[in-house]
């Protein structure tokens, strides 16, 4: 048995992306690995129920400081990560508490992508600043780095110049629901409830400039015959861009903007979908793709950063800068019945590889490894 602490900053605070990760890393080692104790150290909760639903999950104790101040995370959690004799904490979201390894805890921090660096004006100064610091620190002074893809490994290396034996390359798995098939009613309802088409394009992901939604928008009008695309995703500026892309092309009738859906509609959205596109410039990996691979629909992503790990050999993969490859990989796909369910069956046979079990194995490896370190080191009182 081992006492494992996460920061849960992420897991109890938001609805998608690094929230996603953390609750299914945590929910996949309590399934798997029960015999251990988890604590989740978070000052603040959101008030939602898919996060009511995992923080009463059993197996998973809470430590929830109401009175915390704001430097509680980088420095005073250590206090109760002691005195809950924690053995290794894990930092999910690139940081970590400073002086963990003075108190004899040994320390494993995620970190997802490097896009502050890799992309600086998507960021202003001082968040830029934050980021670089902040994540310098946890990978120089982490037991252990998880990855969440070779991309992501490389850019740690060259960027923080951190030896690469001490970082471990550990893919992401997506919630268990997209695993299931929906059934006929879920999808009946959610055909109606969001006012579907019958056949569409599905796009999921934040309206941001690197997502690069508009590539898709232009080559839209390329796709015969035509077909509707819907995108799911929190709006940004960038979405007045899109809107004015859609308006110039003429497009107002073609493209379905969805918010506020509920996260358990998600997977019957999915599987109702003829194909998934995601023209993102630059990822850490990509959940959006394992969700639509396990949802047994085809892909096309884009080239250039770590899509490609997470979409496997039978994705399709195009130039993010280019309308008419990305149209021309569009029809091909939707004109081809045989493609379409080799593309399916084959993706699906490849997304069992970022399985819960898998993950939590290799994750259970790497505590091993962290905790090794201080095996006969006491932790020290503060």
């Amino acid at each position: 048995m081992i006492s494992i602490g996460f920061d849960g900053k992420r897991a109890a605070n938001n609805l998608t992306g690094l929230g996603n990760y953390s609750r299914s890393l945590i929910s996949g080692l309590i399934e798997h690995f029960p015999q251990n104790q988890y604590f989740l150290y978070t000052p603040k909760i959101k008030d939602h129920p898919q996060i009511a639903r995992f923080l009463n999950a059993d197996g998973l104790t809470v430590v929830n400081p109401p009175s915390a101040g704001p430097m509680w995370r980088l420095l005073h959690i250590k206090k109760n990560l002691v005195s809950e004799g924690v053995s290794v904490f894990h930092g999910l979201s690139h940081e970590l508490p400073i002086g963990l390894n003075k108190v004899g805890i040994a320390s494993v921090v995620t970190i997802h992508d490097l896009i502050f660096l890799k992309f600086p004006q998507y960021f202003n100064t001082v968040d830029r600043w934050i980021y670089t610091w902040k994540c310098r620190y946890a990978c120089r002074n982490a037991d252990r780095i998880v990855a969440i893809s070779e991309c992501t490994k490389r850019d740690i290396v060259s960027h923080f110049n951190v030896r690469p034996e001490k970082i471990d390359v550990v893919y992401q798995s997506c919630d268990d629901s997209f695993k299931r098939v929906a059934t006929d009613e879920s999808k009946q309802n959610a055909l109606r409830k969001y006012r579907l088409p019958k056949q569409f394009i599905l796009c999921v992901g934040t309206i941001e400039e690197r997502k690069n939604l508009k590539i898709l928008i232009k080559a839209l009008p390329l796709v015969e015959p035509p077909i509707k695309l819907v995108v799911i995703g929190r709006q940004t500026v960038y979405y007045k861009d899109v809107l004015k892309e859609i308006e110039l092309l003429g497009l107002q009738d073609s493209v379905l903007f969805l918010q506020d859906v509920s996260f358990a509609d998600l997977p019957s959205i999915y599987q109702l979908a003829e194909l998934f596109v995601y023209p993102s410039l630059y990822e850490g990996f990509g959940i959006p793709i394992i969700e639509a691979l396990f949802s047994g629909i085809p892909v096309i992503a884009a080239k250039g950063s770590c899509l490609e790990e997470a979409g496997g050999p039978n994705s399709i993969y195009v130039d993010p800068r280019d309308e008419k490859a990305l149209s021309s990989a569009i029809n091909n796909v939707l004109r081809s019945a045989e493609l379409r369910k080799e593309m399916s069956s084959k993706g699906l046979d490849f997304a069992q590889r970022f399985n819960n079990q898998i993950i939590a194995n290799d994750l259970m490896n790497i505590y091993a490894i962290a905790a090794a370190k201080y095996k006969h080191q006491s932790h020290v009182k503060i």
